[in-house]
């Protein structure tokens, strides 16, 4: 997009669900296409009387991520009421973490055209999730499904290092492949288990940041790319209009392409956050933390990048091998049964093509599909030598 001399300015908030069998501080079930409001409980609505407990396997998820991303972790933590009045919000406030996140001061590195760049992450916090609010035309008004109160979410804070659409469309496929490789999330955007919030301004090189908005219900990545190309636009054409941007919030439309304002935005003060007094400090000792981070696998980040430095793969095949685990393993399986006689970029090839093509005809696993890897490199290796055509 044709910026006009001004320079964007991205930050994102990622919501993500994550994939335990129950709820943050109850016991109902957290899965996903439940029949409407069949799965809450008085807890999760926030009936009187009813006393929350944290679900520690929430703790765990969100500390595996924060090793993921190079943060800090707090060893002592806790949680805070964030106030506010939604419909999809039974109790009023939502237990989140205000001022002592689990987890602060990390990076991403993302890969854009073949270069590195370091995104830095301010936080990563737990949160429990709202309703779900139906606008229901042939009802002519809203309905509330509460099956997602209390679903259990990470919040990932950026800083705003982002400046391009580009750039963002890269961080969140790396932040759900991340997810997926540490097992946490489904990171399946088409049943909300990954969200994001985004701030977007402009300014002029060397001048001050300009006053950020903020865009609400961008639910996939293409309308994350769509969302900031268009708030960037109306920015600009706003100030090269002489007015002036206010801090705002403002909700994306995914089918009309444009956003409208939704709210003036709050501060933190607006929200009134303090302790939450129903539930005790969070306690992590040194052995348990080792074991996490212990826990934490080769990353999708470092993967493609080792496989474009190491085996000489393209961008662009190193990226779809790594979307998938699967993939990614029975390549690495295929060039080391090769022992160094085949090339990589032709078990990419043969990998990303024939076998993938299988698996979408078929529905099948690589693993159902029963081709083993070192039978594959060595037909690729008879091919490669001309043995066979």
């Amino acid at each position: 997009m044709d910026t006009k001399g001004y320079e964007v300015i991205i930050g994102l908030e990622v919501h993500c669900e994550l994939n335990t069998k129950s709820k943050i501080y109850c016991s109902c079930r957290s899965s996903f296409g439940a029949e409407v409001n069949s799965q809450c409980c008085p807890i999760c609505m926030g009936m009187p009387g009813t006393l929350p407990t944290l679900n520690e396997k929430v703790v765990d998820y969100a500390v595996k991520m924060g090793y993921a991303l190079g943060c800090t972790i707090n060893p002592v933590s806790k949680q805070d009421r964030k106030n506010y009045f939604y419909p999809d919000l039974p109790k009023a406030y939502q237990i989140s973490q205000f001022d002592i996140p689990l987890c602060e001061n990390g990076h991403l590195d993302i890969l854009v055209d073949g270069e590195e760049k370091r995104i830095g992450i301010t936080r990563i916090h737990i949160e429990e999730d709202a309703g779900k609010l139906i606008h229901d035309e042939s009802f002519a008004g809203t309905l509330v499904d509460f099956n997602r109160c209390g679903v259990p979410l990470i919040e990932i804070v950026s800083e705003p290092d982002l400046r391009s659409s580009a750039e963002a469309k890269a961080y969140l496929d790396t932040i759900r492949e991340t997810v997926i490789y540490l097992g946490i999330s489904d990171g399946k955007m088409q049943e909300g288990s990954i969200r994001c919030d985004i701030n977007v301004s402009v300014h002029k090189p060397g001048e001050p940041f300009g006053t950020r908005v903020e865009m609400k219900n961008v639910n996939t990545f293409s309308g994350a790319v769509r969302a900031i190309e268009y708030e960037a636009a109306r920015q600009i054409e706003v100030l090269e209009n002489g007015g002036t941007i206010s801090q705002e919030t403002r909700r994306w439309d995914d089918l009309k392409n444009c956003n409208f304002l939704l709210r003036s935005k709050e501060d933190a003060q607006d929200y009134r956050y303090f302790p939450e007094p129903d539930l005790a400090t969070i306690l992590l000792d040194e052995e348990h933390l080792k074991k996490l981070k212990d826990s934490i696998p080769e990353l999708p980040n470092k993967k493609t990048v080792r496989f474009m430095k190491e085996l000489g793969l393209p961008e662009e095949d190193a990226r779809q091998l790594v979307e998938s685990i699967e993939k990614a393993a029975y390549f690495e399986e295929i060039v080391a049964a090769g022992q160094g006689k085949i090339v990589p970029k032709d078990a990419a090839n043969w990998v990303l093509g024939s076998i993938s093509r299988v698996i979408n005809e078929t529905g099948k696993s690589i693993a159902e599909i029963g081709i083993a890897a070192a039978d594959l490199a060595e037909l690729i290796g008879m091919l490669e030598n001309k043995e066979i055509s």
